[in-house]
C-alpha cells in the first residue's frame, strides 16, 4: 500500500511561552500515537514536531490513505448460555447478534473455543480499516483533549453563536497528505493548505503550503518563521555565543535552560542584539540585577570570565530590522527603571540592621496551626543550638545565624524578589559586620534547594539548614499536612532529601532519631500528633530508598540495609557498599540463603536465647560451627568498631563450610528441649554476626 507523508498545523494566537515546548511535544506525540494505533502509520514512521508562538504542527512519515482491514475474534458468551439443549440459539444469543447487526443465520458461522463449562461461542469478523479522513479527525479530537493546557479559555467563533474552549483562539488548520488536503475540521475550522507567516516580516501574509514535505522550508523562506522549537532554540544559542564572542574578554551569556525555553516560546525569528546599562548599577548585588533582567525582561546577562556580572546584556528580538538601534535603545530604556528599583531597594534595606528586623517576623504568619515566623525563629534558635552541641560545632554562632536566618523576609528587596531570600540576608549581614560564617549560614540554610544543589559551606550553615528542614518536616507532618500522590505543597519530600543528603555527604555522625526528637521537642504540647517521630522516620526511610535507587544500587542491596531501620544515615553508604562487595564473593549466595533459613527458624521458635552451653553440643557439625562462631565473633566486633563494613562482611565467608555442614547433619528441632534451645541459641549468635552490618538474607533469591 502506497504511503505519503502527513502534515497537520493548527495556527493560533500567541501561546503561553513557558508551556510551548510541552504543548508542541504533546501535540505531535499524541497525533502520531493515535494514527499509529489506527493502523494509518507504521511503528517506524518518523515524527517531527513543530511549535512556535503561533502554531503547533506535526510531520508524520509514511501515512496510508486507508488502514488495512483487521480480522477480529469476538467472544460472545458461553455455549451453555447461547445454545439450548437442542443446539438452537437462545434469545440471549439472538439479542447479542442483533446488537452486532447480524441475524439468526449468523449462528451457523459461529465457532466454538475451549472445553466443558469454559467453551464459548466466537464470532469471527473483519473490521474495515479506517480512512485517513476519519482517522485524522479522531486523532485531532483526541489530541486536543489531551493537551497539557495550563489554562483553558473560551471564545466565540465567527458565526457569533458558537463558542469553543482551547488554550488560545485558533484561526487556521492545515492538513496535507502529500499535496492533498485532508478534509477534517476542529475548533470550528475547516482544513486547508494556507497558514500565516511572521506577523511583521513574512514575504507574503498568507503562505500556501504546497505539500507536507515543503512545510518547514516554506515557513522559513516565505513565512520568515523557524517553526521547529529545537531548531529555533539552537539558533538562539548560536547567536548568543556569537554575540558574546563579539564583545570579547571571555564574557559568556548566563546559562539558564528555563529562560532559554521561554524565550524560544516568545519569538518566531530570533535576532540577538547587544545592549548595555550604566555601570553604577553594578554596585547592587549581581543576583538582584540578574534576576530582574531574567524574570522581568527575559534578557540574558553577560558574565565575565570570573563569573562576575558585566554591564552588557543580550536581547532576543523577534524582528530583524536593518537598523537595530531603535530596538536596542528601547530595551535599554526599559531595563533602566528596573535596575534603579533594585538599587533603591538595596540602598533602603541597608539603612536598617538585619537584627533589628527580627521582631517584625512576629507579624508574619508561618502557618495558622504552627504560629508566626517569630515563633518559628525561636524554635530554630533552640534546635540549631542543640544540633551544634551534638556535632561539637559553634553553638553561639549557630543560634545567632538562626536568629537572623529569616530576617530578610521583611526587607524591600526580598518583598519584590522572593527568590532572593537568604541571598540578600547574607549581603545585609556582611554589611552589618556579622561574622562571615554567620552570613554564609543565612544564605546556605536553604540548601540544598534542588537536586544537585550544593550543601552549606560551613558547620554553622549545616546546623541551621538541618534545623530549618527538620522544623518544617516535623511541624507539617505533625499537623497532618503530608504529601499525597504528586501533591506536596510544603515540599516535604525535598526537605527530607535535603536532610538525608546533608547527613550522608557531609557526613554527620548524629542519629536521625535524635534529630527528629530534638525538633519535635521544640513544639508546644498537643500541637503535633503523638506518632509524628515514628511516622516521619518511615517517610524519610522511603525517601532514602528512592535516593539510593537513583544512585544505582539494586533493590535487594538497599533493602538489606534499609530493613534494619538505620538511624546513623552517614553510615548507610558504607554499609550498602559493603553489601555490594559481599555479594560478589563466591560464598555470598549460600550464606544469604542460610541466613534466610536461620531467620525463618528463629521466627517460628517460641523463645530464643543467645547463651550456648558447650556441654549440650552433641553433633560434630554443631561443635564445629560453635568453634567457628567463637573465633569469628571478636574479629567481626573489632572490624565493626572500626566501621570497616566491607571487611566485616568478608570475614563471614569463613563460616560457609561450617554452616553447610550444620544444616546437612544437625536437626535443630531436637526432641530434647534443652538441646533444641541450645541449637537455637547457636543459630541466634550466628544470625547476629551475619546481620551486624546488613540483613544479608535480603540477597537470597
Amino acid at each position: 500500500m502506497s504511503t505519503k507523508n502527513l502534515l497537520v498545523e493548527l495556527f493560533v494566537e500567541e501561546l503561553p511561552p513557558k508551556a510551548l515546548k510541552k504543548l508542541g511535544e504533546s501535540f505531535s506525540s499524541a497525533m502520531a500515537d493515535s494514527l499509529k494505533a489506527q493502523g494509518l502509520a507504521g511503528a517506524q514512521s518518523v515524527v517531527t514536531s513543530f511549535a512556535s508562538p503561533r502554531r503547533l504542527a506535526v510531520h508524520l512519515g509514511e501515512v496510508v490513505a486507508k488502514a488495512a482491514d483487521k480480522p477480529v475474534a469476538q467472544k460472545l458468551m458461553p455455549v451453555s448460555v447461547g445454545l439450548d439443549a437442542n443446539g438452537q440459539p437462545t434469545q440471549a444469543l439472538l439479542k447479542r447478534l442483533a446488537g452486532l447487526g447480524l441475524g439468526a443465520d449468523a449462528v451457523a458461522a459461529l465457532r466454538r473455543e475451549g472445553e466443558g463449562k469454559a467453551e464459548s461461542l466466537i464470532y469471527d469478523a473483519v473490521l474495515p480499516g479506517a480512512t485517513l479522513t476519519d482517522g485524522l479527525q479522531k486523532a485531532l479530537e483526541e489530541t486536543l483533549a489531551k493537551l497539557p493546557i495550563p489554562k483553558v479559555m473560551s471564545y466565540q467563533l465567527t458565526d457569533g453563536w458558537s463558542s469553543v474552549n482551547f488554550v488560545r483562539p485558533a484561526h487556521r488548520l492545515v492538513a496535507l497528505h502529500g499535496a492533498e488536503v485532508v478534509p477534517v475540521a476542529v475548533l470550528g475550522l475547516q482544513a486547508g493548505r494556507e497558514t500565516l507567516g511572521h506577523r511583521f516580516e513574512a514575504a507574503q501574509a498568507v503562505v500556501a503550503i504546497r505539500e507536507a514535505d515543503s512545510y518547514e522550508s516554506q515557513m522559513e523562506s516565505e513565512g520568515a518563521v523557524i517553526p521547529g522549537f529545537a531548531k529555533r532554540r539552537a539558533e538562539i544559542v548560536r547567536q548568543l555565543q556569537a554575540a558574546a564572542v563579539q564583545v570579547g574578554g571571555g564574557v559568556q551569556p548566563i546559562e539558564d535552560e528555563a529562560l532559554l525555553d521561554e524565550v524560544t516560546g516568545l519569538v518566531e525569528r530570533p535576532n540577538v542584539l547587544l545592549c548595555a546599562f550604566e555601570e553604577q548599577f553594578l554596585e547592587v548585588p549581581q543576583e538582584c540585577l540578574i534576576l530582574t533582567m531574567k524574570a522581568n525582561q527575559k534578557y540574558f546577562p553577560l558574565l565575565d570570565a570570573s563569573g562576575k556580572l558585566t554591564n552588557r546584556f543580550l536581547v532576543v528580538s523577534n524582528i530583524r530590522p536593518d537598523d537595530a538601534s531603535a530596538v536596542t535603545g528601547g530595551n535599554e530604556r526599559v531595563v533602566r527603571p528596573r535596575l534603579a528599583d533594585a538599587k533603591f531597594f538595596f540602598d533602603q534595606d541597608r539603612k536598617h540592621r538585619l537584627e533589628g528586623r527580627v521582631p517584625k517576623l512576629g507579624n508574619v504568619v508561618y502557618h495558622n496551626k504552627l504560629g508566626t515566623q517569630m515563633q518559628r525563629i525561636e524554635r530554630l534558635i533552640s534546635l540549631a543550638g542543640g544540633i551544634a552541641r551534638a556535632l561539637n560545632a559553634d553553638m553561639a554562632a549557630a543560634e545567632h545565624a538562626a536568629l537572623l536566618a529569616k530576617a530578610d523576609l521583611v526587607t524591600e528587596m526580598v518583598g519584590e524578589f522572593p527568590e532572593l531570600q537568604g541571598i540578600m540576608g547574607r549581603y545585609y549581614a556582611l554589611h552589618d559586620g556579622e561574622e562571615p560564617a554567620v552570613a554564609d549560614a543565612i544564605e546556605d540554610h536553604y540548601k540544598p534547594r534542588f537536586a544537585g544543589d550544593s550543601l552549606p559551606r560551613n558547620p554553622v550553615g549545616l546546623c541551621v539548614a538541618l534545623a530549618d528542614k527538620l522544623d518544617t518536616l516535623v511541624g507539617m507532618y505533625g499537623i497532618g499536612a503530608v504529601p499525597t500522590g504528586d501533591k506536596d505543597p510544603f515540599a516535604l519530600r525535598r526537605h527530607a532529601l535535603g536532610v538525608l543528603r546533608i547527613l550522608i555527604e557531609t557526613p554527620l555522625s548524629v542519629g536521625l532519631d535524635e534529630l527528629l526528637h530534638l525538633a519535635a521537642s521544640e513544639f508546644e504540647e498537643g500541637v503535633l500528633s503523638k506518632t509524628v517521630e515514628a511516622d516521619l522516620y518511615g517517610f524519610m526511610l522511603d525517601r532514602l530508598r528512592g535516593m539510593l535507587r537513583e544512585r544505582g544500587y539494586a533493590a535487594d542491596e538497599i533493602e538489606a540495609v534499609a530493613s534494619q531501620n538505620p538511624v546513623r544515615i552517614d553510615l548507610v553508604l558504607p554499609r550498602i557498599e559493603a553489601v555490594r562487595a559481599f555479594r560478589a564473593l563466591p560464598e555470598a549466595a549460600a550464606l544469604a540463603a542460610a541466613n534466610k533459613r536461620i531467620q525463618n527458624i528463629l521466627k517460628k521458635a517460641e523463645a530464643v536465647g543467645d547463651a550456648v552451653q558447650p556441654a549440650l553440643l552433641q553433633e560434630a557439625a554443631e561443635r564445629e560451627l560453635f568453634g567457628v562462631v567463637q573465633t569469628l565473633a571478636p574479629q567481626v566486633e573489632a572490624k565493626l568498631a572500626q566501621q570497616d563494613y566491607t571487611a566485616t562482611l568478608s570475614a563471614l565467608a569463613a563460616v560457609r563450610s561450617a554452616v553447610d555442614a550444620f544444616f546437612d547433619n544437625v536437626m535443630v528441632n531436637a526432641d530434647d528441649l534443652q538441646v533444641r534451645a541450645n541449637r537455637l541459641a547457636l543459630l541466634n549468635q550466628l544470625g547476629g554476626l551475619m546481620n551486624c552490618v546488613a540483613d544479608i538474607s535480603k540477597l537470597a533469591a
